[in-house]
């Protein structure tokens, strides 16, 4: 792997940190192109840790402006050259108040990440990956996706300069695959699941001369992707929801908006961490959710996926599963899986309550809040924060059954 040049010092508006293994502690370089832990066979996520211990900035340490590098000083990137931007971040966050009303709720919300660039939440990650993959000297990088992911990989890579090369499902939605293609990414089909489409990149990069940013193999995508809990956190003026109901494949989000809370208490810019989690998930590929039932700490894979219109939530083995059971039980949170009809219907209430239309993924959350309101978990006064990972019009053109 390349090494960043000693002589390249942080950013003055970087505040310092390091990489620590998630599992086992041990300490790992950030200034060295970093996976994951392989110490001793640990095989664990990376996470960015900044020291706060002689400085706690105030808020006046953001920048003015409305995108995700409003919070550049947690953010991990060396030197602002190396930063590729396409605007993402700092989405609108809407009152849902008619949905609201019909379930007796106090407030109601929802986060919509599907006016990203290209569409979704994974921007956020992606163009911290790439600005990092770019700041060491990285030609290529490669990417298993069910979709959003790859088209992400694409734009940021088209942006910086770099190779990107994608590896989907055959049948993902095709306004995926042409995405990829028009942003010059290389494209591989592959018959079965993301995780098919691993192996198959794996052994294609078997010498490791492309950076692999999958899901939680490297350490910066949850960086990406923590900023939507830092937006949540000052859209609601400095104060955090009761819960947050967030649809779980590979659970990068989920895991980011705890440690951006945890980080924000650190520094004192908020009391106090009441928010619970909530890990929606598939009834076609829920295995998050079958540990959680079970009490386990950590999830078993998926043998046998089914198809789902949720085609983001078809991961049968999320690298990071023991962080996404470690957040769920840190925050008193829990996992519902939800079925395609009832995805179905919830695109249908958004979309006619409020004017939204959801990807089948965000669309999700509704479904597992209406879950969680008949078991009675809900108090009339709680806040409740759904995440829209996705737009809808990306699954229009599915190839299979029709979202609708």
């Amino acid at each position: 792997m390349n090494v960043l040049s000693e002589s390249v010092r942080p950013a003055a508006q970087t505040l310092p940190f390091h990489l620590e293994c998630s599992r086992c502690g041990a300490h790992h370089s950030p200034r060295a192109l970093q996976t994951y832990c392989r110490r001793e066979g640990c095989n664990s996520p990376l996470l960015v840790r900044f020291d706060f211990t002689e400085r706690r900035p105030g808020r006046d340490i953001l920048l003015p402006r409305s995108d995700m590098w409003r919070y550049r000083a947690f953010l991990p990137v060396f030197q602002d050259e190396h930063i590729v931007s396409l605007g993402e971040g700092f989405t609108p966050l809407l009152r849902l108040r008619k949905l609201e009303a019909h379930l007796g709720l106090h407030r109601l919300y929802l986060k919509d990440e599907g006016l990203n660039p290209t569409g979704s939440f994974k921007a956020r990650g992606l163009a911290l990956a790439v600005s990092k993959a770019l700041e060491f000297g990285v030609r290529a990088c490669l990417i298993p996706t069910a979709g959003n992911a790859g088209s992400a990989l694409s734009a940021y890579c088209s942006r910086a300069g770099l190779e990107a090369h994608v590896f989907m499902p055959s049948d993902a939605p095709s306004l995926f695959k042409e995405e990829c293609r028009a942003f010059g990414a290389r494209l591989t089909l592959v018959e079965g699941t993301i995780q098919d489409c691993a192996r198959h990149m794996q052994a294609e990069n078997a010498d490791g001369s492309r950076f692999d940013v999958s899901t939680l193999k490297e350490p910066y995508r949850v960086e990406g992707k923590k900023t939507m809990g830092y937006e949540i956190a000052e859209q609601l003026g400095w104060n955090i929801p009761d819960w947050i109901i967030y649809p779980t494949g590979g659970g990068t989000g989920l895991i980011g908006i705890w440690k951006a809370f945890q980080e924000l208490l650190e520094l004192g810019w908020l009391p106090a961490v009441p928010t619970r989690m909530v890990a929606v998930q598939s009834e076609a590929c829920a295995p998050i959710v079958a540990a959680w039932v079970k009490n386990l700490p950590e999830a078993l894979p998926c043998m046998a996926p089914q198809p789902t219109i949720a085609t983001g939530l078809r991961v049968p083995n999320s690298f990071g599963h023991r962080l996404i059971l470690q957040t769920l039980r840190e925050s008193q949170g829990r996992a519902v899986a939800v079925s395609d009809a009832a995805i179905r219907a919830a695109i249908q209430t958004i979309a006619q309550k409020e004017g939204i239309l959801p990807a089948p993924e965000g669309a999700a959350t509704w479904a597992a809040l209406l879950k969680l309101k008949d078991a009675g978990l809900l108090q009339p006064d709680h806040s409740v924060l759904l995440l829209n990972t996705g737009s809808l019009y990306k699954y229009l053109d599915s190839g299979g059954d029709s979202v609708l």
